[in-house]
């Protein structure tokens, strides 16, 4: 595929914006996407490296800058790993999947900010689908009934258990 802006050289950037509904795409070579300034990393880049995710995810960090010094952070290192929040933003990699819940009140805004939400909404498989809703579901009605039993509704807390327990019997 050939890039949208110069028609020249190999598109290997693949960018998609929705907009209001209006989904519009633009592929475009690495060189153009720099130039264009959708993609914006300031960390220094080899040109001849691929677009992965933790350079993008250090650009991000990177650009939006001293965030870390102005937000309030409940943990300055994931304590199931001890990667800092310093080494995160620096490498762009976790060092476990605790870490995003560790760094949560810095890097959520941003991903939300650049993604438009902080949770996977597209597709998903249609195999695993019934699944993985059903998962989120539960997982969704755990936290409801922590927070029932944490406000004292306990009326709530018990129809939200057998709610629970409905779809736990059905999965088996």
């Amino acid at each position: 595929m050939v890039c949208d802006l110069c028609k020249k050289n190999e598109a290997t950037v693949h960018i998609t914006k929705i907009l209001n509904g209006d989904k519009k795409e633009l592929n475009l070579c690495e060189k153009c996407a720099k130039d264009k300034g959708e993609l914006n990393f300031y960390s220094p880049i080899d040109i001849s490296s691929s677009f992965t995710f933790q350079n993008i995810l250090s650009g991000i960090m990177e650009h939006v800058g001293n965030i870390d010094k102005d937000a309030k952070k409940p943990y300055s290192y994931c304590e199931n790993c001890g990667t800092t929040y310093s080494e995160f933003k620096q490498r762009g990699l976790a060092g476990c999947s605790e870490c995003y819940k560790s760094f949560s009140e810095m890097i959520n805004p941003i991903i939300k900010r650049v993604q438009g939400n902080i949770e996977h909404t597209g597709k998903i498989p249609k195999k695993l689908g019934r699944d993985i809703i059903e998962k989120k579901k539960l997982l969704k009605l755990k936290e409801d009934l922590q927070k029932a039993i944490t406000a004292e509704e306990y009326e709530k807390a018990a129809e939200i258990r057998d709610l629970i327990r409905k779809i736990q019997n059905d999965q088996k």
